[in-house]
């Protein structure tokens, strides 16, 4: 088990567009997604992207096969590597959520996303992923993809009296010892 380094926000290597990977089922690309899911496991997160341990590939993990404990009432998302994704929304319709992440710990803030997503990329081996997805599943997805084009979620935030301290929004909400 390798549980790497999340970067936190600040790291310019966050702001970076991702690569798209050219190169399915090697032993390499195997190796980074172990390493991808051991370190959200770890973390306890939603979902983790490559450029958050300093990988600069279109490759995100998500969803857990048990209730998140930061986020304990939302839905299961089943757990997938995706990669190359491409988001296209189901119509203009937006829902606000809170949303935290393993790079700005701590933190909670709300963001509009929107509600009907279909996401398309590739499992590991090359094999194609279509999905058409919502609620929180779709914003985990949309949040984890903003992480290849260099955005963090304060970045789609619409209002900053929405974001706090995670411990004063969310009182007895079990957080990482990281968030």
């Amino acid at each position: 088990m390798t549980v790497r380094e999340i970067l936190k926000m600040g790291n310019p290597r966050l702001l970076r567009v991702a690569q798209p990977v050219k190169v399915f089922d090697t032993p390499e690309l195997h190796a980074l997604v172990a390493d991808l899911q051991d370190t959200m496991v770890a973390a306890n997160g939603a979902g983790l992207a490559a450029p958050q341990i300093g990988m600069d590939l279109q490759l995100v993990i998500f969803g857990s096969d048990a209730p998140n404990p930061r986020y304990p009432d939302a839905p299961r998302v089943p757990r997938t590597v995706l990669l190359n994704p491409v988001v296209t929304p189901i119509g203009s319709e937006q829902e606000e959520g809170w949303e935290g992440c393993l790079s700005v710990p701590g933190l909670r803030g709300l963001v509009p996303r929107f509600a009907r997503i279909r996401y398309t990329g590739f499992d590991p081996y090359g094999r194609p992923i279509d999905r058409q997805v919502e609620g929180f599943h779709a914003r985990v997805v949309q949040h984890e993809c903003d992480h290849l084009i260099g955005t963090l979620y304060p970045m789609r935030m619409r209002d900053f009296r929405q974001f706090g301290f995670t411990e004063v929004l969310f009182p007895g909400l079990d957080a990482t010892p990281e968030e």
